[in-house]
């Protein structure tokens, strides 16, 4: 992961293709190392696959390499892993929330279709499923695991297709586009919500380096996390009620430096702090009174979570419409006032 090997590496060898997952790329284009492959190099195309490539790294690489193709690539282990690609275009990528994942490999075909197994219209979400030559035969001695994702092709009498559990959708273009998983998509409040279409507006946003949206249930019921890089969160927050519904709007909102990876460099979700840890400790100031630490100890109870300092944002802190109106109704028990 020493980027200044890498790049020692690639002039030496004259390597021409090099693959990244996009976390590393987007620490490789960090480091001063990759300015001496600009002049010159040897590199013809870089991959980017393992996780969805975000715009704005995919627009750092055109700024620093040009000259070198970026293709995002997407596919799972079930299906010998290569099953669609997209090549990147600076000037028709500018405004995409989200990289296309492409179109299919050769041998490959996409299905996008419905909990029937129809296929939906072009725009329309439903699960992705691969079909082809590299489809897998199944999980090793795993039969009813193989049973359940691995079905008849409804469209090829006697093969096969994997049921990925990817949400996606055709494009106009004939590109089908990612956006996130059966098992991430999660109801709050009512709302049917998808934690990828958080993290592409999060990422749109300008200064925002990267993103992460996780769904927690530290206070007994799930709320969404935003994890950013490169903007302060009342900014980022202020931004993203303009660009989304307030249901939509995560609970919590945690800064990062650096981001937790897995051994193969994609990042390790379950490794990401809890909100109120370390984060928010050094913005913490405590009650100086008794009506203050009344309060803070009503924020509590209804926030579950603390402590709450004087400064805290009610917002900021987890709460929203049901909560603030159980906070008042405490507050007027608590205080006899309205």
């Amino acid at each position: 992961k020493d980027s200044a090997l890498i790049v020692q590496a690639i002039h030496q060898e004259n390597v021409t293709t090099a693959h990244f997952i996009p976390a590393m790329l987007n620490s490789f284009l960090d480091q001063a190392e990759i300015e001496r492959l600009s002049d010159r190099t040897s590199l013809k195309r870089v991959f980017a696959g393992g996780e969805p490539l975000a715009p704005r790294t995919a627009a750092r690489f055109a700024s620093v390499l040009p000259q070198v193709s970026l293709i995002h690539g997407y596919g799972p282990t079930e299906a010998t892993v290569d099953a669609a690609f997209y090549v990147l275009d600076p000037e028709r990528d500018r405004d995409r929330l989200r990289i296309p994942i492409g179109k299919p490999v050769p041998g490959a075909r996409l299905y996008v279709l419905d909990p029937h197994l129809a296929v939906q219209p072009s725009g329309v979400a439903g699960e992705l499923y691969i079909a082809g030559a590299g489809v897998a035969r199944g999980y090793l001695n795993r039969p009813a695991l193989t049973e359940e994702r691995f079905l008849e092709d409804p469209f090829y009498p006697g093969e096969r297709m994997y049921k990925t559990g990817d949400v996606a959708r055709w494009l106009p273009d004939g590109n089908v586009e990612f956006l996130g998983r059966t098992d991430d998509q999660v109801k709050i409040r009512g709302y049917r919500i998808e934690p990828g279409e958080i993290e592409a507006a999060l990422r749109s946003i300008e200064g925002v380096r990267e993103a992460a949206v996780t769904v927690r249930t530290d206070s007994g019921e799930p709320e969404l996390c935003a994890y950013v890089e490169g903007l302060q969160r009342n900014e980022v927050r202020a931004q993203l009620q303009r660009l989304l519904p307030g249901y939509m709007v995560p609970a919590y909102m945690i800064e990062m430096e650096q981001w937790p990876v897995t051994p193969s460099g994609k990042l390790d979700r379950n490794a990401l702090p809890a909100p109120g840890g370390a984060a928010d400790a050094e913005t913490y100031t405590a009650p100086r009174n008794v009506t203050e630490m009344k309060l803070s100890q009503l924020w509590e109870d209804v926030l579950k979570n603390g402590p709450v300092g004087i400064h805290d944002n009610f917002f900021d802190r987890g709460g929203h419409s049901l909560k603030a109106t159980a906070l008042v109704s405490r507050i007027a028990k608590e205080f006899d006032v309205q």
